[in-house]
């Protein structure tokens, strides 16, 4: 906007300055060259009253003389009764434009070397007509118009100038509101919920701006509303939480008994993070810092030992590969468990008991990808599934659990895609990136690699845990 507006001022003010420049300049150029020949009329004038008196050569000398101007005026007398014709001076005319002015008795200007030449018709006592010839230098008829014209262009040039330097101060005026309302439209899109815009500058930026600030108000109130309100309902849970708790106390001791008192704490200290999350108004999953995050395998070796005591009692047969050594990730531990326990926990809500699953973990060389397999009946629609809120569409499915997912995949710049598994169900890809830079598609080699090593797995026997 800054530039258009300047580049606008320029070509009006150029169009201007050109439009009335050029005009007066040849004005200008005009008057010199009148005044010019307006002394050339003076001197031929000068010199009249004495060819009305006397023709003789001495005397008209003096008095082309006396007039200061012998060696620019010459005298053409015609020829009498008798004597032949007399010329004065240095003669630049030609013959045949003397003869012209004598003959019609009018003044007229012509054109010779070095100039123009003033013929003018003087009568004489006798009836003759002589002609007075004034020479015109081109330095004369040209003088000053050099100069005017450079001050003229100076001062086109200063009125550009100066409307650029004019249009460029109410191009920043309007522009630097209009920035200042991007940059915080930028800040408060990237979670700087106290980005707010100076309510200054022309009317119509100075109402949006007080129209962000109004919006961005009533964001952060909506996000307190909804982080009490999360809050709130979370802290509900407690109650159920300590009848979970109570109960699973009394069930005495054995694996189960064991495993369900460690879920039930487990739920608590959830339902402690969440409280906590939302009161901070903290995103639970971020990018992790320089030596964060956690060891993949182990978190997948735990969780799936947690599983497999459910899988047992329905009749699940499991596998996992590539667990077998530590994979370091920028993933909080917990926020990894979360994801798997989303994942997992959908193939056991959503599959028929005795559906076979799997857990693979691939390293490479910029990312780490989890691979969650099932022999279900897979996901119709994997685009609808991944949208917050939808789910699969069966009973129960929310979509949460996967949104936990992505999340999680997304705080690293990879993603997470769905698609059909080599056990006939779906497979959800987690795709987490090492460098923090969105990844690129994979090469055709390395997708080869993997699609070899997850046939090899599959075809593996199940394994159980130690």
């Amino acid at each position: 906007m800054r530039w258009a507006l300047v580049k606008v001022c320029l070509a009006v003010t150029t169009m201007v300055v050109v439009a009335f420049a050029i005009p007066l300049g040849l004005v200008i150029k005009e008057m010199a060259r009148d005044r010019a020949f307006s002394g050339a009329e003076r001197e031929a004038a000068a010199v009249a009253p004495a060819l009305s008196i006397t023709t003789d050569r001495d005397q008209l000398e003096r008095v082309v003389a006396s007039a200061g101007s012998d060696a620019g005026m010459a005298v053409h007398l015609p020829a009498g009764d008798g004597t032949k014709a007399v010329d004065l001076g240095r003669q630049r005319a030609a013959d045949a434009d003397i003869a012209t002015v004598r003959r019609l008795g009018r003044a007229s200007t012509t054109e010779v070397s070095g100039g123009s030449t003033l013929l003018q018709p003087v009568a004489l006592s006798s009836g003759e007509i002589a002609v007075v010839e004034v020479f015109v230098p081109e330095s004369e008829v040209t003088n000053g118009v050099a100069t005017a014209w450079a001050v003229l262009a100076a001062v086109g040039a200063a009125l550009v100038v100066g409307s650029v330097a004019v249009a460029d101060r109410l191009g920043v005026r309007m522009v630097r509101p209009a920035r200042r309302l991007v940059e915080g439209a930028h800040e408060l899109g990237e979670g700087r919920l106290g980005a707010r815009v100076p309510e200054d500058g022309p009317t119509e930026l100075r109402l949006a701006a007080v129209a962000f600030n109004s919006m961005a108000d009533q964001v952060v109130q909506l996000l307190a509303n909804e982080r009490e309100l999360a809050a709130d309902l979370s802290h509900r849970l407690r109650t159920p939480l300590t009848v979970l708790r109570l109960n699973a106390a009394s069930l005495g001791d054995g694996p189960a008994a064991e495993q369900t008192r460690e879920a039930v704490a487990q739920l608590e200290r959830e339902v402690d993070a969440i409280i906590r999350t939302a009161r901070d108004a903290r995103p639970r999953t971020a990018a992790a810092g320089p030596g964060a995050g956690c060891d993949a395998a182990e978190v997948v070796r735990e969780r799936m030992a947690f599983w497999s005591a459910l899988a047992e009692d329905e009749g699940r047969k499991w596998r996992m590969a590539g667990a077998d050594r530590p994979v370091r990730i920028p993933v909080a531990r917990a926020d990894l468990a979360a994801a798997l326990d989303a994942l997992l926990g959908n193939v056991f809500r959503h599959t028929a008991e005795g559906t076979a699953f799997a857990v693979d973990l691939h390293n490479g060389e910029d990312a780490v990808i989890v691979l969650v397999s099932d022999a279900g009946p897979g996901i119709p629609d994997p685009a609808a599934a991944m949208a917050r809120g939808r789910g699969s569409g069966t009973t129960g499915s929310t979509g949460l659990g996967l949104d936990i997912v992505r999340r999680l995949a997304e705080s690293t710049g990879g993603d997470v895609r769905l698609g059909s598994s080599v056990l006939g169900g779906t497979e959800v890809r987690i795709w987490i990136q090492l460098d923090g830079r969105e990844h690129a598609p994979a090469r055709r080699g390395h997708r080869a690699t993997m699609r070899r090593r997850r046939r090899g797995a599959a075809m593996a026997p199940p394994r159980t845990p130690k």
